[in-house]
């Protein structure tokens, strides 16, 4: 039976629909990618920009929960859009999820250093596309553990580097940190240490806030700079 004060499915946990901005320089992308959003219940598409620069006009025009962003652009691309939103304290809110064409490639680290909270393929599936907009839209990250470990394969050998905040970690909270950066859930983390999920979930919100880590996405990125690797 339909309950008529339950939230449409994508929306979110007030009921408002998701608003999502898609920025990609072909005009089939953005025509497909509006089409699957706009028939999905609990999802507005507010605006479509085929460079960077036509982008952040955008994003700042409609204040969208979500950007959908291609990297590859003419004249100002991903890579330069995402560190401007991460420059401008008024788009703090504003979710970013890569779509690429390739699952890693040397923007990858780059996207997540700049501040995005996930990637999806652009020939994934429609419900992984759909899913990826609702997954950063409530506030987690996007990373699936096949792209995060080839992530720490290319760009993760360069030696540890200082993380502010590192050393106030408990020695337990460096440890999931670590696992973190493979790409598990805390599901499953918890299976390969024999803990609870909410043992888990406590120790890295914990270690989330002691590095200042806005989100999951920037947690990988902190463990891979200071060279954490869990006991494998």
């Amino acid at each position: 039976m339909h309950d008529p004060g339950a939230v449409p499915p994508g929306a979110d946990a007030g009921g408002r629909a998701i608003r999502v901005a898609v920025a990609d320089d072909q005009a089939v992308v953005r025509m497909g990618l509006r089409a699957l959003l706009e028939r999905e219940r609990g999802m507005e598409c507010v605006g479509e920009a085929a460079d960077g620069a036509a982008a952040l006009d955008l994003i700042r025009r409609t204040r969208p929960d979500v950007l959908l962003l291609d990297i590859r652009m003419p004249g100002t691309d991903g890579l330069s859009t995402l560190r401007a939103v991460a420059a401008d304290p008024t788009l703090a809110g504003i979710r970013i999820v890569v779509v690429t064409t390739f699952a890693v490639d040397e923007y990858v680290f780059a996207a997540l250093q700049a501040g995005a909270s996930g990637f999806v393929l652009k020939d994934s599936a429609p419900d992984e596309l759909v899913n990826a907009v609702r997954v950063v839209a409530a506030g987690e990250a996007l990373l699936s553990p096949s792209i995060t470990r080839k992530v720490i394969g290319l760009f993760g050998r360069g030696g540890a580097e200082p993380v502010e905040g590192l050393g106030t970690l408990t020695p337990r909270e460096r440890e999931l940190v670590a696992w973190v950066a493979t790409g598990r859930s805390n599901d499953e983390i918890a299976r390969e240490l024999v803990i609870s999920p909410d043992t888990v979930r406590t120790h890295v919100s914990r270690a989330m806030v002691k590095l200042r880590a806005r989100d999951r996405a920037q947690l990988v990125v902190f463990a891979m700079r200071a060279g954490l690797a869990p006991p494998l």
